[in-house]
């Protein structure tokens, strides 16, 4: 595997960067997740795995974070680097403002992980996991 990035030059890359990393590591941690419950089959694990990645699943955890002030001070400036990024890419089911705080929750995991803030982003993904199992 290669080595991360050093925390002074990820803090440094810009929103979509950090949500492009964030999306793949979420999304690691979403099908090992679905894994151990016990998911085998292919069309299933597809099925059950859009709860966790859509757009407007990630909104729905981030809304439940602020409420709950689950964000550091420097997590949130993350968040918002993400979510104000100007992205070529569009949203393709949901509308542009759930879009874009997706993109703010995807660039919050990428910024742990490249970070290495590892006992954080498990935080994050067992309080993303707890909602979105709670609210399905």
């Amino acid at each position: 595997m290669p080595e991360l990035l050093q925390s002074d030059k990820a803090k440094l890359l810009n929103g979509i960067a950090l949500a492009y990393i964030g999306d793949a590591v979420w999304e690691v941690y979403v099908r090992d997740h679905l894994l151990l419950l016990g998911f085998t089959k292919p069309s299933q694990l597809q099925k059950t795995a859009a709860k966790y990645v859509s757009a407007k699943a990630q909104a729905s955890v981030i809304k439940q974070m602020e409420l709950e002030d689950f964000f550091t001070e420097e997590e949130s400036q993350f968040f918002k680097r993400g979510r104000n990024a100007h992205s070529k890419t569009t949203a393709k089911n949901t509308d542009v403002l759930t879009y874009r705080i997706s993109t703010g929750f995807e660039a919050v995991v990428g910024f742990l992980h490249l970070t290495q803030q590892t006992s954080r982003l498990e935080q994050f993904v067992i309080f993303s996991f707890g909602f979105l199992e709670q609210n399905s």
